[in-house]
């Protein structure tokens, strides 16, 4: 997870429960995936790569948490921005009532985001599974 270290331990519990939904869906699960730099320089980790085993359909997911007002709004653009330059399809997953209902928006119309209610039906979809 971006940050590291310093992450806070609700993001790592997001990361956990999108390993947990996936591998339930019989999806293999990578986290913490290192590949490339990012739009700054910095190394890119992905939070969690998930891999269909028949089809090797691959998805990235990042995985953003925010239980108080705080600097995730600031820094979700740089991440629907960093996605664009994966070599797989990518997906910002979040929650938390700290994220504002204006990044919410805008995390919507990206089509590069869902809350993580909402992650089980578009996994589904994604990698076509019943």
């Amino acid at each position: 997870m971006a940050g590291g270290k310093n992450a806070t331990p609700s993001g790592n519990v997001l990361r956990e429960k999108v390993v947990t939904l996936a591998e339930a869906m019989g999806l293999e699960v990578k986290r913490e995936v290192t590949v490339g730099r990012r739009i700054w320089g910095a190394r890119r980790r992905i939070d969690v790569v998930v891999t269909q085993p028949q089809s090797r359909i691959t998805l990235g997911i990042e995985c953003k948490y925010q239980k108080d007002r705080g600097t995730t709004d600031e820094k979700i653009p740089a991440t629907i921005l960093d996605i664009s330059a994966w070599p797989i399809p990518g997906l910002v997953v979040f929650e938390g009532e700290g994220i504002s209902e204006n990044i919410r928006s805008y995390l919507y119309s990206t089509g590069k985001a869902v809350e993580f209610d909402d992650l089980d039906g578009w996994m589904r979809l994604f990698f076509r599974l019943p």
